[in-house]
């Protein structure tokens, strides 16, 4: 966080040259530029106004849009027989938070039962009782308008695309024509409907001491890494903030591999950093790429940082400021080096906090 915090200052002071690239909202390498630069995911459809995605063990999520104002509804699904659906609602009300009970109205039906998040740092989110989701879920598919109140605050919800959606989560989790399906229901017992894939398991590498690495203030890189092309190419992507180009950070991975993080590039709400190692004693410097979702691993990532303590390193490619599309990712170090362990992806900009952006994949 302390590493975060400094690169904000330090984005924050960078010049017109800066500005001008974040105005263009992407990379100049074309690899993390927001939502619209990711690989085209296979288990993702576009259904009009609503967007359904699916990930590796089969739980799918269909989402609607708010066509005023800023509000959205998600509708999941978790494969396998013994799922259920379930239904999220949120939109940001003018003073932050819902100041009424919320309900949901389709047509001329009104749905209570939705049940607010809670907490100091509470999302403007509500869960819709479960005992009322699968009327909601059949009133929205065969409805025509929706829309979201709490008081006097009122949002009105798409439903252009949201049975198509429903009926596709159904093909892809094989319920079409059973008694569990969202949209086409039959006969067929919930039997029928094939089990959830297993999640892959991922096994961290053990922890090892952090003593001389970190992000400690005047560390420099060792001279072969400095000398590498592509961190040279680091710095000359920088050299409009000679600042940040002191943002290097260093962890342990085990007994003869340093990694080292190398700001490549800035933009207003992006830093994206190249990610190398090398031995102890700074020899043998290597770029290091990351497997992902698509199938192109990457080489670049975008407002990352490592834990040494669960072995874990974050990457979250915020599509615009305000952090509601984009991607975020996880790997872990293992005995194998960084393996993939979560992927999420919000591909539309419609106000979804990155907690409820659908998975694309998910491990043990």
């Amino acid at each position: 966080m302390i590493a975060l915090l400094a690169v904000a200052v330090l984005l924050a002071s960078c010049g017109d040259e800066q500005s001008a690239r974040a105005d263009a909202g992407a990379d100049p390498r074309g690899l993390a530029g927001g939502a619209d630069a990711e690989q085209p995911n296979p288990n993702e459809r576009t259904f009009r106004d609503w967007l359904a995605v699916c990930d590796n063990i089969g739980t799918c999520h269909a989402f609607g849009h708010a066509t005023e104002g800023a509000g959205w509804v998600r509708i999941s699904m978790a494969a396998g027989p013994e799922a259920g659906p379930r239904v999220v609602v949120g939109f940001w009300p003018e003073n932050g938070s819902f100041g009424d009970p919320l309900t949901a109205r389709v047509d001329n039906d009104t749905f209570n039962g939705l049940t607010a998040a809670t907490g100091e740092d509470a999302l403007p989110v509500a869960t819709v009782d479960p005992e009322g989701v699968r009327r909601l879920i059949d009133a929205m598919a065969q409805g025509r308008t929706m829309s979201l109140h709490a008081g006097s605050e009122t949002v009105p919800i798409s439903l252009s695309g949201v049975a198509a959606s429903l009926l596709w989560i159904d093909e892809h989790q094989g319920r079409l024509g059973t008694t569990t399906a969202l949209i086409r229901k039959g006969s067929r017992p919930a039997s029928a409907v094939p089990a959830a894939s297993p999640s892959p398991r991922v096994v961290a590498a053990p922890a090892v001491s952090q003593a001389g690495y970190g992000d400690q203030e005047g560390q420099t890189l060792p001279a072969a890494l400095e000398a590498l092309p592509a961190v040279i190419q680091c710095r000359a992507d920088t050299d409009f903030n000679p600042a940040l180009q002191t943002v290097i950070s260093s962890a342990r991975l085990d007994a003869n591999t340093v990694l080292w993080g190398v700001p490549c590039d800035a933009g207003a709400y992006n830093l994206i950093n190249g990610y190398f190692t090398t031995t102890p004693q700074g020899t043998d410097p290597r770029q290091l790429t990351f497997p992902t979702v698509a199938g192109e691993p990457e080489a670049f990532l975008v407002n990352s940082a490592y834990d040494p303590a669960t072995r874990v390193l974050d990457a979250f490619n915020k599509g615009r400021g305000l952090g509601d599309c984009g991607t975020a990712d996880s790997w872990v170090w293992t005995a194998q080096g960084f393996v993939l362990k979560s992927s999420s992806a919000m591909s539309e900009c419609w106000s979804v906090p990155s907690d409820y952006w659908p998975a694309l994949w998910v491990s043990e």
